[in-house]
């Protein structure tokens, strides 16, 4: 398997097909890279360099104890376009991905980076405080952490049977394809990472990320985002960033780009070929 080794040891997993401007993919939690296989495919197909990689503590990547934490994740992000040599780079991050390419893009992306894409990312911030009255309790988030100590496998097989694809919602088109792989990229990765890193999803502030980001930033988000509401998210995100464009999707879900692949792929293609 590919992989890099980082300055404190871990091993970062990753896939990288084809040739041609290289598109950075980044995964949400608690999941890893083949959550953009569709993606992956059908960019291959149309010239494009593929990267994926598995965030350190998910998927094929080392399980470590440190380094669970918002920074490190980019640094990790960074050694890997300095390995490959990624330049003119386009890179697109989903929900927790999402503030990783955020950060990586603030603080390494200088002179690497083309263009970006947050797909229902969770920048500026998601937990509430006086700062951020939009934001979700915190007692939504110590929920998650007491579920996952207690037992992670249920928790993941609910969240991806329930509201991350909008699968509760009356008439969804149900995938029990769909559901066991978000379990199995979920069960791959560490217990211990998955749980610090639902500090780092909810209460990292990206607000001084965005404001320096200057290339053009595409911000898509589904209406119906059960797990990051676009009020809180998208629509704040997209008044921060200089070169910022916010594309609504009626009523799409969280995951949208595996319920809606045909469409959020076409878009993706048009915003990166402008």
């Amino acid at each position: 398997m590919s992989s890099i080794t980082t300055k404190d040891g871990a091993q970062i997993f990753y896939k990288d097909w084809g040739s041609g401007q290289p598109i950075v993919f980044h995964h949400g939690w608690p999941l890893s890279a083949d959550d953009w296989d569709n993606q992956m495919l059908f960019f291959l197909s149309k010239g494009f360099r593929v990267i994926a990689h598995d965030r350190r503590g998910h998927g094929r990547s080392s399980q470590t104890s440190g380094g669970n934490d918002m920074d490190t994740y980019a640094a990790d992000v960074a050694a890997l376009a300095e390995a490959l040599d990624l330049r003119d780079a386009v890179h697109i991050g989903h929900s927790t991905g999402g503030g990783e390419v955020t950060r990586y893009v603030a603080k390494h992306g200088k002179g690497r980076v083309a263009k970006a894409v947050l797909i229902a990312a969770i920048p500026p911030v998601m937990v509430k405080s006086d700062k951020n009255p939009g934001g979700l309790p915190i007692e939504v988030f110590d929920g998650y952490r007491a579920a996952l100590a207690a037992n992670r496998a249920q928790l993941y097989l609910d969240i991806a049977s329930g509201p991350f694809y909008g699968f509760n919602r009356p008439g969804a088109t149900i995938s029990e394809g769909t559901i066991r792989n978000w379990w199995r990229q979920g069960m791959m990765g560490g217990a211990n990472a998955h749980y610090e890193c639902i500090k780092v999803f909810s209460e990292t502030d990206f607000t001084e990320d965005l404001k320096v980001i200057d290339v053009p930033v595409l911000v898509m988000h589904g209406s119906d985002d059960q797990v990051v509401p676009i009020a809180d998210s998208a629509e704040l995100s997209v008044k921060l960033l200089k070169n910022g464009t916010l594309k609504v999707y009626d009523g799409y879900p969280h995951g949208m780009f595996a319920t809606n692949a045909d469409v959020i792929n076409a878009d993706l293609l048009a915003f990166i070929k402008a």
